[in-house]
């Protein structure tokens, strides 16, 4: 069951589907269907946190992927459930896996979503087999609109270390910026994001100036906080606490969303952020700091890829909110940000 022919979606997706059993919790809606290429043999990353490493166990497409299954199915059929079940996607979302037959194979599938579905499609692309900067064309001409980059590490020591030679991966630092730059020269500024993946053992500094540096090149940052995945190389290694977390969400929406430096942002002798030049009481009011960050939907100010439960587990506080807080919600914020505001 190999690419374009078949793909994995998220189990929330065949869920909003009706492809599998199950239900969301309370006011959760997924808004972004991902599709994910799959092929017989693994993806040649060997990323130490990912589900579907090559190294890790389970190998073939059985394994979880952001702790939860991928269910594969034939395109067409979920092609088809899209059109005529109920559901409330506002985008789609193809990622690549690193594979040689990827860019072709995920040109087939948009063009083939296109040909059906009036629906934005963004491409989560695979930087490690692009080589020429004219692809980037072909993704357009086929009908993308957006281009994400999952860097994930926030600096080029911890990417070696997860990603490329510390893991005997073949991913590049360089590379991955490189090839980000060419995308948005040709879809334009921030139609592009980078994915960053907070707890990975970086400063907040390290990760607001990645966040800082994408931005001045055209490209917003897509936030996720670490949490391990069962079986990978980092199943043992903490999730970074809810505060630490909050404040980069804080930073990384004034800076994506406000338009403002990262001079505004300050910290202790160990770069962790201990506080704002900016009255951060507003932002709490309004909520979307604390959303899923990523591409949009229907409304610019949320990301219509919403990934819920993608940083935590059901039973925990919301760490990216998959709706737009409430004012309980909002409350709940407001007394995880308490030593900031007094």
């Amino acid at each position: 069951m190999n690419s374009p022919e078949y793909v994995q979606t998220s189990l929330a997706a065949a869920l909003s589907l009706g492809m599998e059993k199950g239900r969301f919790k309370d006011r959760v809606q997924l808004t972004g269907l991902n599709l994910l290429l799959i092929y017989d043999k693994p993806c040649i990353g060997k990323c130490a946190y990912c589900g579907i490493s090559k190294v890790r166990p389970g190998a073939g497409g059985k394994k979880t992927f952001i702790r939860v299954k991928w269910p594969t199915y034939k395109l067409s059929d979920i092609l088809e459930r899209t059109l005529v079940y109920p559901h409330s996607f506002q985008r789609i979302c193809i990622s690549m896996v690193t594979h040689r037959d990827a860019v072709k194979d995920t040109i087939s599938i948009l063009r083939k979503i296109k040909d059906r579905i009036d629906l934005p499609v963004s491409l989560l692309i695979s930087p490690t087999i692009i080589n020429k900067r004219e692809v980037f064309y072909r993704f357009k001409e086929a009908g993308a609109d957006m281009i994400g980059v999952a860097l994930d590490a926030a600096t080029p020591e911890l990417f070696d270390k997860y990603r490329g030679s510390g893991v005997e991966g073949p991913h590049k630092w360089d590379k991955y910026w490189k090839v980000l730059k060419w995308a948005t020269e040709i879809f334009g500024e921030y139609r592009t994001g980078i994915h960053l993946i907070a707890g990975l053992g970086e400063s907040d500094r390290e990760m607001v100036d990645t966040i800082a540096r994408a931005y001045a090149i055209g490209a917003r940052t897509h936030l996720f906080s670490f949490y391990p995945e069962g079986g990978s190389m980092l199943q043992d290694h903490p999730a970074p606490e809810l505060l630490k977390y909050r404040k980069i969400q804080i930073a990384a929406y004034l800076i994506n969303h406000k338009g403002l430096g990262p001079d505004i942002i300050k910290y202790d002798r160990d770069d962790s952020i201990n506080g704002f030049d900016y009255d951060i009481s507003g932002l709490i009011e309004e909520g979307f700091a604390f959303m899923t960050s990523g591409c949009p939907g229907k409304d610019d100010r949320y990301a219509a890829c919403n990934r819920p439960l993608a940083n935590e587990r059901p039973s925990e506080d919301f760490r990216n909110y998959p709706f737009v807080p409430d004012s309980r919600d909002r409350e709940t914020i407001r007394k995880q940000l308490e030593s900031l505001l007094s």
